[in-house]
């Protein structure tokens, strides 16, 4: 049956505090895209737009940040995209609500992409699509693009206090989001003091970056990081940009004295420049940008100075997947595969680890086939433990800890891959085909994404779909485990992911060695 479409002269009409937009509802679900929330120039901090007379149509998605790598479109069935223009005043949003009633009080759902803090879009991948999510939760789904890469992370402070906070512009611009929706909110049906932050990958780091942000502090009131803790990608101790800036400056034949003109050098110039002097400053352990800088807008990575105060109150969900980098082709008939073969492919990606990382799979996994293990990933599920067992260390708010593990009907079994618990989590399920499992899936997507409606709704993801699941405690990370089966594990993975972690390095790309192997990996991973 057809969904019933509106957008007339007279409604939707919501009156903003810069002037009213004009949306469309379909099937009783209101739609407002491409919504500007700021203005910036280069390198420099938002502002609120400026207002406008009459009504302006909030009808189409806004533009992209432009971004360093060109786009290529490979992985499409496990995560399909959508590209996007691109231009630097890439300051949208977009709202997805079940009602326009001021007084309706529905919790914000606030999405931050992934991409790392190089890349991607707010609609990059299609299971980003709020539409589901919303009316299955009764909930105000937002989303937001914001300043990326060189334009969003680089730090000019060494060269003007005009650029003190260029190395956060990117977070800054979210802040500035995050401002938008406390004054306009309500008139869309959203409560102002009820907003959660949710983000993956690069989306995650972007929740506990905000979470050290003071001006941040009361714009949002929970956070979901999903497989956004990885050691060493956010820089960990203040740095200043002076090296790689004076490097781009001669790169591209300008002096200390010019350093105004990078503001107006066409993109594509500045980020040729940056990409050739970058790799050697990164390779010999120097700030090179591309994600917040510490200083008195961002305080700092809590797992090594430690939360906040007002972080500390902030209730979190903090998980990752089962197998993230598993975007290589799987194991051919692993379940006709005879014991032997078995372990010789085992042996050959872990040597003398295998048979002791076997059986700590085996006891953390016991329904697992033992080649799931040969795509298992701790680069992100080490420091994600961590982080749990530190916030779980304060008592003003919960923590919740989980861990996607399912298999997909896909290369005869593949397991959970970076980026492919999205689609259950919005209830997309039905726009990502490889997601679909008749029986399982649909019953997981509801579970998960209730999870998340009900954590947004009240700080406790536990619902009627589930066992029961306790919030982490210090030294006991209680484990919700989304699978066919859902489960709750105390502690079961801590010595796997331990000598995992360990012998990682040796068989998969460490994201810490060139930033140039981690944009690469950031266009694979979306």
């Amino acid at each position: 049956m057809a969904k019933q479409f509106i957008c007339s002269k007279t409604e939707p009409i919501v009156q903003t505090k810069q002037g009213k937009l004009r949306g469309f509802t379909l099937d009783g679900i209101y739609n407002f895209y491409g919504i500007k929330y700021a203005d910036a120039k280069r390198f420099l901090m938002p502002e609120e737009p400026a207002s406008w007379e009459g009504v302006r149509d909030a009808l189409s998605y806004g533009y992209v940040c432009p971004m360093l790598q060109k786009e290529t479109a490979v992985g499409e069935l496990m995560v399909p995209h959508r590209y996007w223009p691109k231009d630097e005043n890439c300051q949208y949003l977009n709202i997805w609500s079940p009602t326009l009633n001021p007084d309706a009080k529905k919790p914000v759902m606030v999405w931050l992409h992934g991409g790392g803090f190089s890349a991607g879009s707010s609609i990059e991948q299609i299971a980003y699509d709020g539409e589901n999510m919303c009316r299955f939760g009764d909930t105000v789904i937002v989303s937001l693009n914001h300043r990326l890469n060189i334009l969003g992370y680089l730090d000019l402070s060494p060269f003007g206090e005009k650029y003190a906070n260029s190395g956060n512009a990117g977070n800054a611009d979210i802040v500035a989001a995050l401002r938008w929706i406390r004054d306009n909110i309500e008139q869309f049906g959203g409560d102002p003091e009820n907003v959660t932050l949710f983000g993956q990958s690069g989306g995650g780091m972007k929740v506990w970056t905000l979470m050290q942000t003071p001006s941040a502090d009361g714009l949002f009131h929970k956070g979901i990081i999903q497989s956004g803790v990885i050691d060493g990608f956010v820089n960990p101790k203040p740095q200043n940009g002076r090296k790689i800036v004076s490097a781009l400056l001669k790169e591209l034949n300008l002096k200390e004295e010019d350093i105004e003109q990078l503001e107006t050098i066409p993109y594509e110039i500045l980020g040729e420049a940056y990409k050739k002097v970058s790799p050697a400053l990164l390779k010999a352990g120097e700030y090179v940008g591309e994600s917040p800088i510490v200083n008195d807008f961002y305080l700092g990575d809590p797992r090594v100075i430690g939360f906040t105060e007002h972080a500390k109150t902030i209730p979190v969900m903090i998980g990752s997947v089962l197998a993230e980098f598993a975007f290589v082709p799987g194991i051919a008939d692993k379940y006709s595969l005879s014991e032997e073969q078995v372990k010789e492919l085992i042996s050959q990606k872990y040597g003398e680890h295998a048979e002791k990382l076997t059986a700590l799979f085996h006891t953390a996994y016991p329904d697992k086939h033992t080649t799931d293990l040969l795509f298992y990933d701790s680069l992100f599920r080490s420091p994600s433990k961590d982080l749990v067992l530190k916030k779980a260390l304060h008592p003003e708010s919960k923590t919740y800890s989980y861990l996607f593990a399912f298999e997909f009907p896909y290369d005869d079994g593949k397991p959970a891959w970076h980026c492919s618990e999205i689609p259950f989590v919005f209830h997309n399920t039905d726009k990502v085909p490889i997601c679909n499992l008749p029986g399982v899936s649909d019953k997981l997507e509801e579970q998960m994404c209730l999870a998340w409606i009900n954590f947004a709704k009240n700080g406790n993801p536990n619902n009627s779909l589930l066992p029961d699941w306790p919030a982490s405690q210090p030294e006991d990370e209680a484990v919700m485990i989304f699978d066919r089966e859902c489960t709750v594990k105390h502690n079961y993975d801590h010595e796997l992911v331990s000598l995992h972690y360990e012998v990682v390095p040796n068989f998969f790309l460490h994201m810490a060695e060139t930033k140039e192997s981690e944009d690469e990996e950031i266009t694979i991973l979306h």
